[in-house]
């Protein structure tokens, strides 16, 4: 098991979870003693210079991983069509973090249906086995089951994809108050869940809302799940959300020690570093 938060990098984090003298820039050499895995959106906005990837590299501990997604003009702008010479920028671009990359995501739009199954179906046939690869959709055909949803799922599992899971449920549990629980309301889906691992390292997105002891209460069903599919060889990626993520890395944590108490074999968490620590990256 493996738990994160969307980011490594967050103002509000630095001297609260991480050293006060933590350098912009190398906030992930701090994030990686809290948590295991990270979702990485940055590479959904535009792909990364060299510089930037290497820096990644030399602060990245061996055991954390990168779930990068594929950057949105090829998911969103082109839709998955005619993307490999992109797809082929992108993928030598993360070359330098190979041995930390989780799935990478192909995370698409709430207007890819069904009707554009072909061309994910064509585009995973064509993707490097070398790298593991997750798919996120969020088109309301695909979570009624029958005969939409199950050939997503066949297609997935047959070439050993992994489907991103993500349940915002907590998140809705309680009407909006702070902007930035209204600006989640907003933009954050509405999809059924749909927890089915259809390859070995499924990404689970978990959305809260402002009390971490409530979002612990609705996500305990996770819990359980998460137990069974670690027992049965399954290496989940778990990232867990608040409107404003100003606690997602102790949530996190949490939520691990919560599925730590029912599988106690479980490899335990980086001791973190504490904002009283002197963070050294040289």
């Amino acid at each position: 098991l493996r738990v994160g938060a969307p980011m490594w990098a967050h103002k509000p984090w630095v001297g609260t979870y991480f050293p006060a003298d933590t350098p912009a820039g190398h906030e992930l050499a701090a994030y990686a003693t809290w948590c295991t895995t990270v979702e990485g959106n940055t590479t959904f906005y535009a792909t990364p210079t060299p510089d930037t990837v290497a820096r990644w590299a030399a602060d990245a501990p061996d055991d954390l991983r990168f779930c990068c997604k594929l950057p949105k003009h090829l998911t969103h702008e082109r839709r998955l069509r005619n993307i490999a010479d992109g797809l082929d920028t992108f993928l030598d671009a993360l070359e330098p973090l190979h041995a930390n990359l989780g799935p990478i995501q192909l995370q698409l739009p709430a207007s890819f249906g069904p009707d554009d199954l072909p061309v994910l179906a064509d585009t995973i046939r064509h993707l490097p086995t070398a790298f593991d690869w997750a798919v996120e959709v969020r088109h309301p055909d695909f979570f009624v089951g029958g005969a939409s949803e199950r050939p997503l799922d066949d297609l997935l599992a047959d070439h050993g994809v992994n489907r991103v899971i993500l349940d915002s449920r907590a998140l809705f549990t309680r009407p909006p108050e702070t902007r930035a629980e209204h600006e989640a309301w907003e933009n954050k889906p509405r999809v059924p869940v749909r927890p089915v691992a259809t390859a070995s390292q499924p990404i689970v997105r978990l959305i809260g809302q402002r009390d971490l002891d409530d979002d612990l209460d609705h996500w305990q069903p996770w819990v359980t799940k998460i137990a069974d599919w670690v027992r049965a060889g399954i290496s989940p990626h778990v990232c867990t959300h608040t409107p404003d993520n100003d606690h997602a890395l102790p949530l996190a944590r949490r939520f691990h020690a919560l599925v730590a108490a029912e599988v106690p074999e479980l490899a335990p968490l980086p001791e973190p570093l504490r904002p009283e620590t002197q963070l050294d990256l040289f």
